[in-house]
């Protein structure tokens, strides 16, 4: 924490991708409760703006996660900035890559477990000799695919999935240095998301081959609209990042949360119901059944 005039300790706090999005609205909320807030940005025009709307309590930086030694080199530049200590670490940075398994190339895949997996692993361990000292708390956005994967969507479950199972095993090997680990598993929010998933959709279907069209064509563009439809209504940006923030200060910090409705009952029926009755679930969520 660093010091204020009246002496008391002012929280900090790291968010990755707080330049746009859910990360943006996260970064303002927990400006307003005064933490000093520190992230990660895609271009100078978000730092400038996130600025300019947090009236500077948001310190943003261009770091791509998935270069290490610019992750370390960033994360040194905070914690010397903060008398080494971190309060709280969300890491929200991640990308959507859909389309076919078949049809989606190895390099897109890599990459989505670049950022989503690897990339989140150098910002986690760059930060935890400074979460260690505040005995701080990690907040890691999850999906409600990861524990209920959809058809064309594969690359996001499996990639946040992967993640999900690091959160725990570092949850117990952080529990003796007094760090929490809470998972925050995403439903469909308007956060800017769709309007980057929706063009996503249209440039994998773009891309398809006459052969591929005719094998996928109809499928994937029956799960592109829905997609696009569940997103454009699902929770507000607003709202989804003051659960995050909920979840962010729960005492005692809960292993895993929602942020929506539509997440919660996810995480209820892949509790309750059989593999059979999950397949035909995820086939009847994006409209294929």
């Amino acid at each position: 924490m660093t010091s204020t005039r009246d002496g008391q300790k002012k929280r900090s706090a790291v968010i990755t991708g707080a330049g746009s999005g859910l990360g943006r609205d996260i970064a303002l909320g927990l400006a307003a409760k005064g933490y000093r807030v520190f992230g990660t940005a895609m271009s100078l025009d978000e730092i400038a703006d996130l600025k300019k709307a947090s009236g500077g309590a948001v310190n943003l930086s261009q770091c791509d996660i998935t270069n290490e030694a610019a992750v370390k080199a960033w994360a040194g530049e905070v914690t010397i900035q903060n008398e080494g200590r971190i309060d709280l670490l969300i890491s929200n940075a991640g990308i959507l890559t859909p389309g076919p398994l078949e049809v989606l190339s190895l390099n897109a895949l890599r990459h989505e477990f670049e950022v989503n997996v690897f990339g989140a692993l150098a910002v986690v361990n760059s930060f935890l000799p400074a979460l260690r000292r505040a005995r701080g708390r990690i907040v890691q956005i999850s999906t409600m695919t990861a524990t209920l994967p959809f058809p064309f969507n594969g690359p996001s479950g499996a990639s946040k999935a992967a993640f999900d199972a690091l959160a725990a095993v570092y949850r117990a090997e952080l529990k003796p240095f007094g760090i929490d680990v809470v998972l925050a598993v995403a439903g469909n929010m308007r956060t800017g998301g769709p309007a980057k998933t929706a063009a996503a959709l249209k440039r994998v279907a773009e891309q398809m081959t006459p052969e591929q069209r005719e094998l996928y064509g109809k499928a994937f563009n029956t799960f592109a609209t829905t997609l696009n439809n569940m997103q454009g209504s699902g929770l507000d940006s607003v709202s989804a990042a003051n659960r995050v923030i909920e979840l962010s200060e729960q005492v005692p910090a809960p292993s895993r949360g929602a942020v929506g409705a539509d997440a919660e009952e996810i995480l209820r029926l892949v509790r309750e119901k059989s593999d059979a009755e999950l397949d035909a679930i995820r086939l009847q969520v994006v409209g294929l059944e």
